[in-house]
């Protein structure tokens, strides 16, 4: 955890915003969390004019901070719209040029993407949006590298969901990137939501209801989570759900949205986090915990998730 962290968050809403993405935002990032006992964000919640009318005039609203307080910001979050094709004024396009400009990281939640866009923000990056919009997108915004399949993408700078629930997932990404994974589980167990989903996984997911006396994914998932210092394969998890490997692979993509072995991967990568941050032991062991078998597996495929060393990470996330 980054100590003495003081980070400044401003939500930018114009008129037609979306509740439960202003709302994502806001029970994200604030509302404070005393339980937690590290250093929370600063919230403001601004726009261009001081009352607004949400989306289809469910109610009026009036923001207490202005585009000054974008001018202030670490992250900004664009607003989004209910008509992509509806955009907002040149003075929000400035405040959010000058935010990229100063190294602010910019947010985007739905179609926030196509605000981020038309201040041409986005051109060279890759970026994801609702998959209803994705088509008009691309036609309006070619020079952007559109995932239009996947819940979010981190690019950096520049972090966009694809909609309202994955508005959720990416906001406890940007959690556990600034405070690490025990904060982000513990924000998401307040919440009483899936504490990691990838953004890599799908936007739209087949979700079959199990007929009555049917095998599930959950028992195997749960086991498999308990048991991340062995050497796991998908044929031994598919007999743990009694299912054929095809059966389970078939299910678990149908199902979760990703492959058997890259959920694994990512609870492996967790589980490595959790230790740095919250235990005492050395790498080797760690390692050897996560089912990574050798430090030098470990630091490689940590590195290539998170960015950062394991001793780098822990020395940025440790508790205590």
């Amino acid at each position: 955890m980054p100590q003495g962290f003081s980070h400044r968050v401003a939500l930018l809403v114009g008129p037609g915003a979306n509740p439960l993405e202003m709302a994502v935002g806001m029970e994200l990032f604030g509302i404070s969390r005393p339980e937690l006992d590290v250093g929370w964000y600063d919230f403001v919640v601004c726009s261009a004019a001081g009352e607004l009318d949400v989306r289809e005039g469910l109610f009026t609203m009036r923001c207490p901070g202005t585009l000054d307080d974008v001018a202030a910001a670490d992250t900004v979050i664009a607003p989004n719209r209910p008509d992509p094709e509806r955009g907002f004024g040149a003075d929000v396009h400035e405040a959010l040029r000058a935010a990229q400009h100063r190294g602010a990281r910019l947010v985007s939640f739905c179609t926030g993407a196509f605000t981020l866009a038309e201040a041409g923000l986005l051109d060279g990056h890759t970026v994801t949006t609702h998959w209803r919009w994705a088509d008009r997108f691309r036609r309006r915004y070619p020079a952007v590298d559109l995932r239009p399949n996947v819940l979010f993408v981190d690019d950096g700078q520049v972090l966009t969901a694809a909609g309202s629930a994955a508005a959720m997932d990416l906001g406890l990404h940007i959690i556990r990137s600034d405070h690490g994974a025990a904060v982000a589980s513990a924000v998401s167990r307040r919440l009483v939501f899936p504490a990691h989903r990838e953004g890599g996984q799908q936007q739209f997911i087949e979700r079959p209801v199990p007929r009555p006396g049917e095998a599930t994914l959950a028992g195997a998932m749960e086991w498999a989570t308990a048991h991340l210092d062995r050497p796991l394969t998908v044929a031994e998890l598919a007999g743990r759900a009694a299912m054929s490997p095809s059966t389970f692979h078939r299910r678990f993509l149908a199902e979760t949205g990703t492959t058997p072995l890259r959920w694994l991967h990512h609870e492996r990568i967790d589980h490595a986090r959790a230790l740095l941050e919250t235990t005492a032991l050395d790498v080797a062991e760690i390692a050897r915990a996560a089912g990574f078998g050798t430090s030098a597996n470990l630091r490689q495929h940590f590195r290539r998730q998170t960015g950062l060393a394991p001793t780098a990470y822990r020395a940025a996330h440790a508790v205590g």
